[in-house]
């Protein structure tokens, strides 16, 4: 078997894919600590970016989608290094002070670096483009393009909306009400960094709530944003334009998607008695946690506290016989990116687990659903496709057959991987994933933390 040893490398679009084999050497034990929460890192930067003075964050994910952040922020006029302790130091250059970038802005794999990017760019008078690797050019900027179209960006893009995308922005923008038509942060995002440099008051109604880090944040730099909850229980947030943030000192909780893997690892394999340490329990991001609770796990918070606005706990997490249910698809805002490894969690318990209401899976960094239906299906699991989900029979604990020498399709998706490489802990014969290279996007020392909690 291939080691874990060294960390996944670093992706790129000409070198060849990596193939990896996974299978449980041993339970999971100890104490480890996952990366920084992506998507709190991504609005540390470009809110920094923002502000006039110096912020400094610790704890920042370095992973490659956060990198294509921090260089977009540089290229257009902020000042970001990096200590030698891992401290971030950004310089901002105030709200509507960024720079016309020299060069197209290269996204790589991240979605969530070119959405919110739209948005903050949409209300200055710049032009920008907006390039990716291939994965990333084949998911759609619609949503997006529509509510900052209306605050009078234009925009050229690829047939579908999609990149490589030139955007103009204007200023000053007009600031709109806009009711998501479905639940997305990043649009919800998009719209309210848009109205940053917006005179007047930008809204934003969110039917079906949504993570809220921008909002959190927002205030947290010092704009002037309100959450009320209307008469049909809809969150209506509106934030005051032409805002003046304030520089910050962040301390980045650890991202609750990367604890996910680790926390469905505890869980499958027989004798783990797993602590991961300083998780982000933010409730619009905690969701698989409950959901795994509701199938029996167990995962018992310690020493929580709050951290810069945000709850944080070390989770405990023992090795359990997990029940199938049907999840509530309401919950499914909490917990979006980890559906892929909770199927696998699913695949594992005794009964059936039905999803449904996940449309937004299909336009993920792949088609999630087609592919987490192949990959389990290829390893031994007994899987439903329907078009909004999963249903999944479990093997009532009994483990998944494995690979027989077959890859699965990661689709260059780091979540499909890192799922599909928990599956692979799960089984008798091991999973082999076809390219754990874009796992270096989100999770770089991966490989590195489940050698080191399986003791190899």
């Amino acid at each position: 078997m291939p080691s874990f040893e060294s960390p996944a490398p670093v992706s790129h679009p000409s070198s060849p894919a990596i193939p990896r084999q996974f299978i449980a050497t041993g339970p999971l034990t100890g104490r480890i600590r996952v990366p920084g929460d992506k998507s709190i890192s991504h609005r540390s930067l470009m809110l920094s970016a923002l502000a006039v003075g110096e912020s400094r964050v610790t704890g920042l994910l370095e992973g490659e989608d956060v990198l294509a952040t921090a260089a977009a922020m540089r290229a257009m006029g902020a000042q970001i290094e990096r200590q030698a302790d891992g401290e971030w130091r950004i310089h901002g250059v105030g709200v509507g002070g960024l720079m016309q970038p020299r060069t197209a802005l290269d996204m790589g794999n991240s979605g969530t670096s070119t959405r919110l990017l739209m948005g903050l760019l949409a209300s200055h008078a710049l032009t920008a483009t907006f390039i990716g690797d291939a994965s990333l050019s084949r998911r759609p900027m619609g949503r997006v393009i529509e509510p900052l179209s209306r605050m009078g960006a234009d925009f050229t893009g690829a047939p579908g909306g999609t990149l490589p995308l030139t955007m103009r922005g204007i200023a000053p923008a007009v600031p709109i009400e806009y009711r998501l038509p479905v639940a997305s942060a990043q649009v919800k995002s998009a719209v309210l960094l848009a109205g940053l440099n917006t005179p007047g008051v930008t809204t934003v109604i969110e039917p079906v709530p949504t993570r809220d880090h921008s909002e959190r944040m927002l205030r947290g730099f010092g704009a002037e944003l309100t959450v009320e909850i209307d008469e049909a229980g809809a969150r209506v947030i509106r934030l005051t334009g032409e805002a003046e943030l304030r520089p910050q000192t962040i301390v980045v909780p650890g991202d609750p998607s990367s604890a996910a893997f680790f926390v469905v690892a505890a869980l499958l394999v027989p004798g783990s008695d797993l602590v991961i340490e300083n998780v982000g329990l933010n409730p619009t991001r905690a969701g698989l946690f409950d959901v795994l609770r509701q199938m029996g796990g167990a995962i018992e918070e310690v020493n929580r506290r709050d951290v810069g606005g945000e709850p944080v706990a070390d989770l405990r997490v023992r090795h359990s016989a997990l029940t199938g249910i049907e999840v509530d698809p309401a919950i499914a805002p909490s917990m979006i990116d980890e559906f892929p490894v909770l199927f696998v969690a699913a695949a594992l318990a005794k009964g059936r687990t039905v999803t449904r209401g996940l449309d937004e899976l299909r336009v993920k960094e792949s088609d999630r659903i087609a592919a987490m239906h192949a990959a389990l299906t290829l390893v031994g699991a007994r899987v439903t496709e329907a078009e909004d989900g999963l249903i999944i029979d479990g093997s009532d604990g009994e483990p998944l057959s494995g690979g027989n020498n077959a890859a699965v399709s990661t689709h260059l998706d780091h979540r499909i991987a890192m799922s599909m490489a928990m599956a692979g802990l799960a089984s008798r014969h091991g999973v082999t994933v076809d390219d754990t290279r874009p796992i270096a996007t989100s999770f770089p020392t991966f490989e590195a933390l489940l050698a080191g909690a399986m003791g190899t």
